[in-house]
C-alpha cells in the first residue's frame, strides 16, 4: 500500500516560552517607552532631563550637616569636608518635633499619637470593609468623641454629653417617623438634639463633673501648632464636608423650592468667597455678633469655616454624580416603591458617590493642603512654625530644607489619599471598560 500522508495535526506541539524581548524589563520598556519612534526620542529626552536633575540636585541632598547646630556651624561643616554647597539638615534634626507637635506640652505627646493611631483604627472599617471586621464600626461611631479628647482634655462627661445628643435625637426621630414620617422625624430629631446641647447638657454635665471627676489635662488651642495642626483641621473638615455636601447636593436637586434656593444660595455664596475671607471673618469679626463674655475657641471658628468652605465644593461634586446617573435608575426606585430616602439610601446615592470619587478626592486633598492658610490667622501650622525658626539668628536663612521637609509630609498624605482613590475606584469598578 501506498504512504499515507497527514494534513491535520493528531497531537499539540509545547507551548513554547516567549520571546526574551517581549517580556521583563526589556518587554515593558519595548511597550511603554520605544514603542514607536517619536516615544523612544521622548523617552531619552525625559531621561536626560531627570539625570540632569538628579546630577545637580542629589550633591545639595547628600549634604552631611544633620549634627549642625545653626547655618554657620553648616557652613563649617560643609567646607571642612570640601562639600561644596549643600543642604542645612541640621534645622530638620533640631525642630523636627516642634513642626510635628507646635507648642503641645511634650510631656503629654503620648495624647495626639494616640489620637492619630485611634484614628487609623477608627478608618480602617470603613476604608477596608472587607479586611476588618465590622464590630470595629462601634469604634468608628464613638471615635469623634474620642478625639477632641484626647487633644483638648477635660472632663470625660463633655464628650459622652455630646455623644447622648445624638442618641436622644436618633431615638426622637424613631418616634416620630414611626407615627408621622420621615420628615417629622428627622425635625423632631434635630430639635432634640440641639434641644439636649443648647440647654440640657450644661446642667447635665456640671452634676457628672461634681460627683465623678474624670478627665485629662486641659491643653489650650493656643499650643496647638504643626502638622497636629493640620491634621486635626484636615480630619474635620474631610469627615464633616461629606455628609453636608450630600445634603446640600440632594437639596439643591430638591423639588421643594425653600431648600433648593436655600441651598443654592449657600452654595453659591460659599464658591464666591475666597477660603482666606472667611478664614478672617472666622478670627475677627465672628466674635462680633456673640453674646459679651462668650469664648468662642478660634480652632473650632476655623474648623465650621473650612468644613462649610469644602461642603460647598463637595456638593457641586456630588450633584455631578447625581445627574451623570440615567433617568431610568431613579424610576426603577419608584417602581420598586421606595420612598424617597429609600431610593437615596439603596439605590441612587451608592451609584452617583461612586462616579464622584475622583472629584470627591481631590476635594479631600485641596482641603487638607488649604489648612496652611490658617497660618495668615496666627494659627502656627507648619509654614507659620517656619516662619517663627527662621526668626531664631541660628537658622536665619534656612529656607528650602524647611519648605522642602513641609512639602515631603504633604506629599506623603496628599499622595496616599490619591492611590487610595485609585484602589477604591478599581474595586469598585467605577470606571468603563
Amino acid at each position: 500500500m501506498s504512504k499515507q500522508l497527514a494534513y491535520v495535526r493528531t497531537e499539540m506541539l509545547p507551548q513554547l516560552p516567549p520571546p526574551s524581548t517581549s517580556v521583563g524589563a526589556i518587554g515593558w520598556a519595548r511597550a511603554n517607552l520605544f514603542s514607536s519612534w517619536l516615544n523612544a526620542i521622548l523617552s531619552i529626552l525625559s531621561a536626560a532631563v531627570i539625570l540632569l536633575i538628579l546630577a545637580e540636585s542629589l550633591p545639595w541632598i547628600i549634604s552631611p550637616t544633620w549634627s549642625g547646630t545653626s547655618l554657620n556651624q553648616c557652613r563649617e561643616i560643609l567646607a571642612a569636608v570640601d562639600h561644596g554647597g549643600g543642604a542645612c539638615w541640621g534645622v530638620i534634626r533640631e525642630r523636627w518635633v516642634q513642626l510635628l507637635f507646635g507648642f503641645y506640652p511634650p510631656e503629654l505627646y503620648w495624647r495626639p499619637i494616640l489620637a492619630f493611631v485611634f484614628l487609623g483604627v477608627a478608618l480602617a472599617p470603613i476604608l477596608f470593609s472587607d479586611k476588618v471586621p465590622a464590630k470595629l464600626l462601634w469604634f468608628s461611631a464613638a471615635y469623634p468623641f474620642i478625639f477632641p479628647w484626647l487633644l483638648w482634655g477635660g472632663m470625660i462627661w463633655g464628650p459622652i454629653s455630646a455623644a447622648m445628643g445624638l442618641v436622644l435625637g436618633f431615638i426622637a426621630y424613631r418616634l416620630v417617623a414611626a407615627s408621622f414620617g420621615s420628615l417629622p422625624g428627622v425635625i423632631a430629631g434635630v430639635v432634640m438634639t440641639l434641644l439636649w446641647w443648647l440647654v440640657l447638657s450644661h446642667n447635665a454635665t456640671g452634676a457628672l463633673d461634681s460627683i465623678l471627676p474624670i478627665g485629662l489635662e486641659p491643653v489650650e488651642s493656643r499650643r496647638f501648632g504643626g502638622f497636629m495642626l493640620s491634621i486635626t483641621i484636615g480630619i474635620v473638615a474631610i469627615a464633616c464636608s461629606l455628609p453636608l455636601g450630600i445634603l446640600l447636593a440632594l437639596g439643591r436637586r430638591s423639588d421643594l423650592m425653600i431648600v433648593k434656593y436655600l441651598c443654592v444660595g449657600f452654595i453659591e455664596f460659599i464658591r464666591g468667597v475666597p477660603l482666606i475671607t472667611l478664614l478672617f471673618v472666622a478670627s475677627t469679626l465672628l466674635n462680633i455678633f456673640m453674646p459679651p463674655g462668650t469664648n468662642f475657641d478660634i480652632i473650632l471658628r476655623v474648623l465650621i469655616m473650612v468644613t462649610l468652605f469644602a461642603s460647598a465644593y463637595m456638593a457641586e461634586v456630588i450633584r455631578g454624580g447625581l445627574a451623570a446617573l440615567p433617568k431610568g435608575q431613579y424610576e426603577g426606585a419608584d417602581s420598586l416603591g421606595l420612598d424617597y430616602w429609600q431610593a437615596q439610601r439603596l439605590v441612587i446615592l451608592p451609584q452617583a458617590l461612586k462616579i464622584s470619587i475622583p472629584g470627591i478626592v481631590s476635594t479631600f486633598i485641596g482641603v487638607f493642603k488649604d489648612t496652611t492658610l490658617v497660618s495668615i490667622i496666627g494659627l502656627l501650622d507648619p509654614l507659620g512654625l517656619s516662619n517663627a525658626i527662621r526668626a531664631n539668628a541660628d537658622w536665619n536663612g534656612i529656607v528650602w530644607e524647611l519648605y522642602g521637609f513641609i512639602a515631603l509630609i504633604f506629599f506623603i498624605f496628599c499622595f496616599g489619599m490619591s492611590r487610595y482613590s485609585m484602589y477604591l475606584e478599581r474595586k469598585l469598578q467605577t470606571g468603563h471598560r
